[in-house]
């Protein structure tokens, strides 16, 4: 009898064993008394997950069609070819976790690697706003290096974080990387096929140390595909990253909701370099400060921006910056070598107020500070009539505490102009215009027409051009998948 007994446990805990590999969880039709093991066997709420060590090679099963409301935690790593898999099963709608705000993260990855989260709906809404809130937020700190992260197929919406940056701001995804006592970074991050929206302040977010004598930063990251609306402040933004690839996503409808101190921008990298910023589109962003389609910021080596569409954003098309007072310090080597190729930029520039800082102000092209090998060559650029009192600028050049922009170069760009529009370049020895076109002469500007002829073009067919540029690097508008309201 007592062997028979032995018999029974061993199978019984084999088993368990076995199926531990699989965690189910149901909240229409599961128990939190269940062993969670299976379908039919599956936990209602996520108590008991935060109970669970989760072995490399497990798969979280979420119930589409499911509600729950708290957070997860995932502390512990997969391995390669057996990662941690938290994902959807069964027909519906993807399972919604709703933080409600009781952290600051609805998802955390904590020191993990090896992790992919696919096809979850999260929500982080507090009672009020709350600085650094986020949907899900992915720590590498004092972790070594961390290998493999996939996050796939997600709605991330509704977070109420700070709309204020030097608050700590609030994101739908942060990316931290801090190694004070060991050098940490993230090699091989993902974030393909997301749908953002409603999220403050920020979408996409990575966070890291700028100091140029600990540089380690993250490798092999790509953030494509990804639809991005109503989100105030600032898009994508790349930060203590080495070649990562920006591509195919779609930023749009930013609402003017950020107080009159906040700068944002749509797409752009921040002490990062050798970024790849290709085949996006940025629409109607609207911050008080900056507000372009696209930035090259500061410390930041090796930008390229390139078949990228942009319009109608409040600020203009492209910042290239960097900070004079910081300049030279192990923070920051200056912004060097940014490329910007073959985009298009229809109606940006079109802020109808001014700003606190400076007044009127949205030049399509801003370089400011001590940037340095700056070549803007063959995009289009349409600017169609603009209203009297908004800034008729196209290139401005200035100085933000420090050395001038040096080498800045102008190259086979087209300039389609409705209205009178002007340069304004007051350091014009480091600026050079080469074989551009212009339809018609610029006011109170300098500029060398014999290498920049005007070729006279009325009633330009902009949807020509549109559609034509869209077609050949494959921007393609994305849908909403939800009612936005």
């Amino acid at each position: 009898m007592k062997k028979l007994i032995l018999l029974l446990l061993v199978i019984l805990f084999g088993c368990s064993s076995l199926d531990s590999y699989n965690i189910y969880i149901d909240s229409n039709e599961g128990d939190d008394n269940n062993l969670g093991n299976s379908k039919q066997s599956a936990w209602a709420t996520l108590v008991n997950l935060d109970k669970t060590k989760l072995k490399p090679g497990t798969t979280i099963h979420l119930k589409a069609d499911s509600e729950f409301n708290g957070f997860i935690e995932i502390n512990d790593s997969g391995t390669e070819g057996n990662p941690i898999i938290l994902k959807s099963y069964g027909d519906g709608k993807k399972p919604i976790i709703n933080g409600n705000g009781e952290k600051k993260y609805t998802i955390l990855l904590n020191n993990v690697e090896q992790i992919i989260i696919d096809g979850i709906e999260i929500t982080n809404k507090g009672t009020q706003r709350l600085e650094a809130r986020t949907g899900l937020t992915i720590l590498a700190e004092n972790s070594g290096d961390l290998n493999n992260i996939v996050v796939q197929n997600m709605v991330i919406r509704d977070v109420n974080g700070s709309l204020v940056k030097s608050d700590g701001g609030g994101s739908a995804i942060l990316i931290r990387k801090f190694g004070e006592k060991i050098k940490s970074r993230i090699n091989g991050l993902q974030i393909l096929n997301n749908h953002i929206y409603r999220t403050e302040r920020n979408a996409i977010n990575f966070r890291a140390s700028a100091n140029r004598d600990k540089w380690y930063p993250n490798l092999n990251v790509i953030v494509k595909n990804n639809l991005i609306e109503k989100v105030p402040g600032d898009g994508i933004v790349i930060f203590g990253c080495d070649g990562a690839i920006v591509e195919h996503n779609t930023l749009r409808d930013f609402p003017d909701i950020l107080p009159d101190s906040e700068a944002a921008a749509g797409i752009w990298p921040f002490s990062s370099d050798n970024t790849i910023i290709q085949f996006n589109e940025v629409s109607g962003h609207k911050a008080k400060w900056d507000a372009q389609g696209y930035d090259s910021d500061w410390n930041s080596v090796g930008t390229i921006i390139q078949n990228n569409y942009s319009h109608d954003n409040y600020g203009g098309f492209v910042l290239v910056c960097n900070a004079g007072a910081s300049y030279g310090e192990k923070i920051n080597v200056g912004t060097v070598n940014t490329i910007i190729r073959n985009n298009l930029s229809i109606n940006d520039g079109i802020r109808p107020y001014p700003t606190s800082r400076r007044g009127v102000f949205s030049p399509t092209f801003h370089i400011t500070g001590p940037v340095e090998n700056t070549h803007i060559h063959d995009n289009i650029i349409i600017i169609p009539n603009k209203n009297p009192n908004v800034d008729n600028t196209i290139v401005r050049i200035d100085n933000w505490g420090g050395p001038w922009p040096m080498k800045t170069t102008f190259e086979n760009n087209e300039f389609y102009i409705e209205g009178d529009m002007k340069n304004q370049l007051r350091e014009r020895k480091n600026i050079e215009f080469i074989g551009n076109i212009f339809s018609k002469e610029l006011v109170e500007t300098e500029m060398d027409y014999s290498k920049n002829p005007i070729s006279k073009i009325e009633n330009i067919d902009i949807e020509l051009i549109k559609n034509k540029f869209l077609q050949e690097n494959k921007i393609y508008p994305k849908k909403n998948h939800h009612n936005l309201k």
